[in-house]
């Protein structure tokens, strides 16, 4: 028994070896669930409480398990750095400028490395992430381009007084039909009042005094994560098809150039003699040495076919596409803010409102029933 918690609980451990250190622990397929299943049957005989699903845990990795204790990686220090140092409104000159004065040495080539405080080695710039290139660092600087800066934030913590969330009670019937046990049937109708009691408290604290008020709550709740989704949705939808679009639009500024030049070769007539030598014609040459870039020209201009753009619809520029596309990822994060907690917030009412028809056990709905036939009595 261990407790290092605010609960009582048992920790299994395994030695390595036997006591004659000759034979080591081999772990078979699934032996943690039987041991699991056996420190439940002796908790349960024993009147003590038992987890009915315990959640699958992955572990976590080392860098995970220290969380802000652990030392930022020269890579995190030189990002941080940038953030604090890209203002908009100002310049490629003065950025850099402010860059040596935080102590980031900067060293020339065919892609600018950087080397932050402290640092062992530099760190080439498209190396740091999509929102760190050349061009990203032009668009933060004019602000075309808002990212939220990567920096560790010491976590604060403060004292709420946190609502406990209530677990589905046991079908105390259906389990007695499997396998009766005395001293499970007695855990369990302890667990189910004292789940019951927490049930009701959960219900108190999210201000609901009645079953009717439950179920207005899940279904305005339900109503709006169903639009959230709905929307979010919509929004990757439509980040897909620019994504799509600017694909095929710098395609196309590539490539038009080659194809024009083949359509214009197309046009030439070719004279008596060279009839007379059946010389191949220039543009089938020209297009057998470009077949690549005119098949992709015209893929390209086929998915403008498809899309409308055409006479009466221009085709948008890379840059109003970025500037959409950023907007429509602003709005996503803002949906995405407590839309986790919204789902958990649900689930949690649809198991209190479960937990409350369990415990009654129909009495709500015979009730119902038996003042609908004493009415339909009455006016006989």
């Amino acid at each position: 028994m261990c407790i290092s918690k605010h609960h009582i609980h048992c920790h299994c451990i395994f030695s390595a070896v036997n006591l004659d250190c000759d034979r080591k622990f081999r772990n078979p397929m699934r032996s943690m669930k039987i041991v699991r299943q056996i420190s439940d049957h002796l908790c349960a005989e024993r009147g003590l409480s038992v987890i009915e699903t315990p959640a699958k845990s992955k572990g976590k990795n080392y860098g995970k398990w220290q969380g802000d204790k652990k030392e930022p990686t020269g890579r995190e220090k030189l990002c941080a750095i940038i953030d604090d140092n890209i203002i908009v409104g100002r310049t490629l000159t003065e950025y850099f400028t402010a860059l040596k004065r935080a102590g980031v040495e900067i060293k020339s080539g065919k892609q600018l490395s950087f080397k932050p405080p402290g640092a062992k080695r530099f760190f080439r710039q498209d190396s740091l992430g999509e929102n760190y290139s050349e061009e990203a660092i032009r668009e933060r600087l004019a602000g075309k381009r808002i990212v939220e800066p990567r920096k560790k934030v010491a976590a604060v913590v403060v004292s709420v007084p946190t609502i406990r969330v209530p677990k589905l009670l046991i079908d105390i019937e259906a389990k007695i039909q499997k396998s009766y046990s005395p001293g499970f049937e007695h855990y369990a109708r302890i667990y189910n009042l004292k789940e019951m009691a927490r049930t009701l408290i959960f219900l108190r604290d999210s201000g609901i005094g009645t079953y009717d008020e439950l179920n207005a709550k899940i279904r305005t709740m339900d109503n709006e994560h169903d639009g959230k989704s709905t929307r979010i949705k919509e929004i990757e939808t439509r980040q897909k098809e620019i994504s799509e679009l600017q694909r095929n639009i710098g395609t196309y500024n590539k490539t038009k150039d080659t194809f024009n030049e083949w359509r214009r070769q197309k046009k030439h007539q070719p004279t008596k003699w060279e009839k007379f030598r059946k010389t191949p014609h220039p543009a089938d040459v020209y297009y057998e040495t470009n077949r690549a870039d005119i098949t992709l020209c015209q893929a390209a201009k086929n998915y403008f076919d498809e899309q409308g753009y055409g006479k009466g619809k221009k085709i948008p520029t890379i840059q109003s596409l970025k500037e959409e596309y950023a907007i429509l990822e602003k709005e996503k994060r803002r949906l995405y803010n407590g839309f986790k907690k919204q789902r958990d917030d649900v689930i949690a009412l649809k198991m209190a409102r479960q937990n409350v028809d369990m415990f009654l056990d129909g009495t709500r709905e015979k009730k119902q029933l038996e003042r609908v036939q004493s009415r339909v009595s009455e006016a006989r």
